[in-house]
């Protein structure tokens, strides 16, 4: 039993959870999360090829909404694949090995996705503040520059933090709480000293997360400074309702976030249904509901989308 015991500690597995309580209806469950799958596959993939495809859209602008839906994709393909093969085949084990990779994923193109929408906050400062000196600030080499910085940003901020749960030493019952392997979930399972992991893993959210977010809010305080120094009260809405679809992606990416966050930190007595549900809204929402704002708010591309329609080529 204890040769057993120090094998389940050295090469732990986790057992994948997906909504609790609910089990008999996992094949029902499957179907909404299988429509949302679908929605997030082919809007994000809508997007990227329009932009690719139409000249028109190649401006910075355009650039950055492609990179928010590769990112959107990159999240959605490497999390809810698990969370199917829960629902049809209750497939719940998945080794730590497996996990860190998965993790990798989840939380990289989260801190992309963070960096993103502070790269399209800063495109719209420049956009409204300094219009003439936009195509020569925001440059191709520019943006490019710029998504490198992210990838390194994510890589060297991740991977330590992914790296540190290695030497942990899991002795219980390693039940996640979701159908993903999410950091704060893991090193709650785990039996020996977490304090690293819980400091490296704070210090990488403020300097992602926490840094973005606080930039996103002063680009918004300067635009809205300029906005107001405006004299036609028709020029302003017209210029701040360039930002709406970009307001509302912050929206969808942050509130999910912090509210799983504050369900771990905080919310250790509340129903496991509730840190489920939040957990697949993070997972879901984002990737879901930035092609529909962008292709509703963002005339272009709502033009581009429908001119690949056959009914809009025959009129």
């Amino acid at each position: 039993m204890g040769i057993l015991s120090n094998l389940t500690s050295t090469f732990p597995t986790f057992l994948l959870t997906s909504i609790p309580g609910l089990e008999s209806a996992h094949a029902w469950i499957s179907i909404p999360f299988c429509c949302l799958y679908a929605i997030a596959l082919s809007g994000n993939s809508m997007i990227l090829f329009v932009i690719i495809t139409h000249q028109s859209l190649h401006e910075p602008m355009y650039y950055f909404l492609s990179m928010l839906s590769a990112t959107d994709l990159g999240l959605t393909v490497s999390t809810v694949p698990t969370t199917l093969v829960v629902l049809w085949f209750n497939a719940r084990e998945i080794s730590l090995d497996s996990c860190i990779t998965q993790m990798f994923f989840l939380h990289g193109f989260t801190v992309m996705e963070s960096g993103v929408l502070l790269a399209m906050a800063f495109d719209r400062y420049v956009a409204i503040s300094y219009p003439l000196r936009y195509t020569t600030i925001l440059t191709n080499f520019r943006i490019i520059q710029m998504g490198t910085l992210m990838v390194i940003r994510t890589v060297v901020l991740i991977v330590p933090v992914l790296l540190l749960l290695k030497p942990l030493y899991f002795c219980r019952a390693n039940v996640l709480s979701h159908p993903y392997c999410y950091h704060p979930d893991v090193i709650k399972l785990a039996c020996s000293d977490t304090r690293a992991n819980s400091i490296f893993g704070l210090i990488g959210v403020i300097l992602t997360t926490g840094v973005d977010t606080l930039c996103i809010v002063l680009s918004y305080i300067l635009i809205i400074l300029t906005v107001l120094r405006m004299t036609s009260p028709k020029e302003r809405h017209k210029v701040f309702s360039t930002c709406t679809s970009h307001i509302g992606a912050v929206a969808v990416f942050c509130i999910p976030m912090m509210s799983l966050s504050l369900v771990h930190r905080y919310g250790r007595s509340a129903p496991k249904v509730v840190h489920s549900m939040m957990a697949n809204i993070y997972l879901l929402l984002p990737p879901v509901l930035n092609p529909v704002i962008y292709s509703v708010k963002t005339k272009q591309i709502r033009k581009a989308i429908l001119s690949l329609l056959p009914a809009s080529k025959h009129r």
